[in-house]
């Protein structure tokens, strides 16, 4: 496929598997519990700050007491930031589920959209005096994916054969968006899943629903396809994260490819993310064209 379409389309693949996995989160507390969350790529962000404090050398080249310690960096592992960052991403979706439970509609969106801009804003202005997020500047230099001795940056020969970095991360976030699948419609034919989809049918039922799991489980559940996003294949690809990222913009995409695909449906919710975040490089390539054949140039 790389060497049809070159690397453009590879990325573009690469961000199509990420959008996917970042619509099924969002779909399990819009979709299956019936809440509007505007703020949800606070928590995306959340994780991606976590894992790229952990794997870049920030953190020990700001603070002294850090650098003594590690006197070569922190460089986590991927496989120990991982837990680290859903915890981290759980924690703050239960700050944030607790309070506002009782919320409906656009009360709740208000509140979840503030929540987003906030933790956007806080990312922007935690470069001083303590310099934790480098600001609108963002953080670089971020420790790509290893599986073992294996570097997905610098891959070597396998079976005679050369595959590029881009490639494999292609290839790992298919694997991970294929997990996030198989998780969520796990969820969806569990009883609590079942439970939540009977009781959409009336508004009484859906609170009464909503008033049981939706904190202890729809919120704490959104952090494992949000930080397994986060992690090194989110942010590993271009090795850089910054807060203009984590738009209120983004929240608003994701919220389209569920509603286009069906809140609920998980292989619409899958479909809609594919179209929303493939259409952009479609049009680039075919529309573009077409307009300066037609038009010419202006």
């Amino acid at each position: 496929m790389a060497g049809a379409f070159g690397d453009a389309w590879i990325r573009a693949l690469c961000f199509v598997t990420l959008y996917v996995m970042l619509a099924l989160g969002l779909n399990i507390v819009v979709g299956f519990a019936g809440l509007l969350d505007l703020g949800y790529i606070a928590f995306y962000a959340v994780g991606a700050y976590t894992y790229a404090l952990l794997a870049s050398p920030h953190l020990t080249e700001h603070f002294p007491a850090l650098a003594h310690a590690f006197p070569s960096g922190l460089h986590v592992s991927i496989w120990v930031a991982l837990p680290i960052g859903a915890s981290l991403a759980a924690a703050f979706g239960i700050l944030l589920g607790a309070p506002v439970l009782k919320l409906r509609g656009d009360y709740l969106a208000i509140v979840t959209l503030g929540f987003g801009e906030i933790i956007r804003i806080f990312l922007n202005n935690l470069n001083a005096p303590l310099n934790f997020t480098n600001g609108p500047s963002g953080l670089t230099l971020i420790d790509p994916v290893r599986v073992g001795h294996f570097d997905l940056a610098h891959p070597g020969a396998v079976l005679g054969v050369r595959p590029s970095s881009l490639v494999l991360y292609y290839y790992l976030l298919v694997a991970m968006a294929m997990l996030a699948v198989l998780v969520c419609v796990r969820l969806q034919h569990s009883r609590l899943g079942r439970a939540g989809w009977r009781s959409g049918k009336t508004r009484s039922r859906r609170a009464r629903w909503e008033s049981t799991c939706a904190t202890s489980s729809c919120w704490r559940f959104l952090s494992v396809p949000r930080s397994a996003a986060s992690r090194g294949t989110v942010r590993g690809i271009p090795g850089f994260v910054s807060p203009e990222s984590f738009s209120l913009n983004e929240s608003i995409v994701v919220l389209s490819m569920i509603v286009l695909g069906g809140l609920g449906h998980v292989p619409g919710v899958v479909l809609g993310a594919v179209m929303l975040a493939m259409l952009p490089e479609a049009l680039r390539h075919t529309a573009v064209p077409i307009q300066l054949a037609v038009f010419g140039r202006y």
